[in-house]
């Protein structure tokens, strides 16, 4: 298995960790120098937060880890396209490169809905690379809203 799929499987296991409780079924990891040190899954529900999102959550963890609110050298890799909330926060913590697998036409805040680092003028921009696993982090949440209907 490849880097980039080895570490977008392990934001996968998040997802599944959400939809085990209930929660949109959304991960998030992330990666400095090869090693997780951030890991995150939805669980805006049973937090009552609406700040309860995998990207956010992640990123407390590895601000905790890492002794700074900078993760220079640090990538994400999340099972869906960041919302605005999430980009906004990847962009404020200075991560280098957003990994994410499907695209969200609804939120997507890196290219399906409109896309945060086009905007001139910012002091940091992320390297985006989509399409990781896509179907694999697709199928879950697809699945995950069948059910719930």
């Amino acid at each position: 298995m490849k880097f980039h799929e080895k570490m977008m499987s392990a934001a996968i296991e998040e997802a599944k960790k959400a939809e085990i409780m209930g929660e949109v079924p959304i991960g998030a990891v992330i990666v400095k120098n090869g090693i997780i040190i951030g890991r995150g899954h939805n669980n805006r529900e049973s937090s009552e937060s609406s700040l309860g999102h995998a990207e956010i959550n992640a990123i407390r963890e590895a601000c905790l880890k890492m002794g700074s609110w900078r993760l220079t050298g640090c990538d994400i890799y999340v099972t869906i396209e960041p919302c605005p909330m999430c980009a906004g926060a990847i962009y404020q913590s200075r991560i280098r490169t957003i990994f994410y697998g499907a695209n969200d036409f609804k939120a997507g805040a890196c290219g399906s809905l409109f896309n945060l680092f086009e905007q001139k003028g910012l002091n940091h921009y992320c390297n985006l690379v989509p399409g990781i696993l896509k179907e694999e982090g697709s199928v879950i949440i697809t699945e995950f809203f069948r059910k719930k209907r």
